[in-house]
């Protein structure tokens, strides 16, 4: 939000004191009219389509705030005053036939120079406080939004340790899957502290869930091997990565998963190159500890 520009002209609305006179309705219809016109469907192609956009959205900002359009009202009639006093003086140094006319130009003009400029200065600086005020107020607006996967990551209290939360997800295909079902395939890595399926409107074609771990390894172990059924696979992610030793992570490898060895994300071909160089890396640790 540059005070350098004219948020009228970015509007198609005449400026000056003819825009200061625009009741705000003819503000939002220009708005609307221009916001057709740039939108970046229309354009695909022009680079700077975003770009205009966010500038139409942030004059329009400006000029639909009673209190920061009445300070651009202001810097406007400064500036054109200055451009005003800047040509009299020019048409005046024409006419000048002595010099005491060049004198008295000479005593004065600064004096109006400077304090034009200082009243020039003086509403910039409040029509930046009045810019950073509405910022602000977006940003807010923005944050009070919180995503859904926020707020469902903190149920359970401040304590909540998240790297023993992990985000299940499946298709909706017959019964799916109910907490006890989610608690049973999860319990054969570790003690399941909660289970929470988790219900919307909007995501009918897919279930999801958070599961709470007793440990953060039972979390990673859980990870890499929960499948679920063969006929509708679970897709198990963490909800923070958690940092588990070498020898923690390899004795989870252990444990038998539900259902057939199938990995929904690479396949079982690496899952079967995966067992293998785990295996090399536990003899190696072996021979270490002898």
């Amino acid at each position: 939000m540059d005070v350098q520009v004219d948020h009228y002209i970015i509007l198609g609305l005449p400026s000056g004191a003819e825009g200061a006179q625009i009741s705000e309705k003819e503000i939002t219809k220009a708005y609307r009219k221009k916001a057709l016109e740039l939108h970046p469907d229309k354009r695909p192609d022009d680079r700077n389509a975003h770009s205009d956009i966010l500038q139409l959205n942030a004059s329009y900002e400006i000029l639909k705030d009673e209190k920061v359009r009445k300070l651009f009202d202001d810097l406007l009639r400064i500036r054109q005053d200055k451009v005003h006093q800047r040509s009299q003086h020019d048409s005046k140094r024409q006419r000048m036939m002595s010099d005491l006319e060049k004198r008295e130009h000479t005593a004065f003009a600064p004096d109006l120079a400077a304090k034009t400029q200082e009243e020039e200065e003086i509403i910039s600086r409040q029509l930046k406080e009045e810019i950073a005020r509405i910022r602000a107020m977006q940003a807010n607006k923005v944050a009070s939004a919180i995503p859904t996967q926020r707020k469902e990551a903190t149920v359970g209290g401040n304590g909540l340790d998240k790297e023993k939360m992990l985000k299940v997800s499946w298709e909706k295909i017959g019964d799916g899957y109910s907490a006890q079902r989610l608690r049973e395939l999860f319990e054969k890595f570790g003690a399941v502290e909660d289970v929470v399926i988790k219900s919307s409107k909007k995501t009918l074609k897919r279930g999801s869930a958070l599961v709470e771990m007793a440990s953060k390894d039972a979390a990673v172990a859980a990870t890499r091997t929960v499948r679920g059924d063969l006929t509708n696979p679970l897709l198990v992610l963490p909800l923070q990565p958690a940092v588990a030793t070498a020898f923690t992570w390899l004795r989870e490898q252990h444990v038998e998963p539900d259902g057939p060895k199938l990995n929904n994300l690479v396949g079982a071909g690496y899952q079967s190159f995966e067992v293998s160089v785990l295996k090399k890396m536990m003899q190696k640790a072996a021979e270490k500890q002898k």
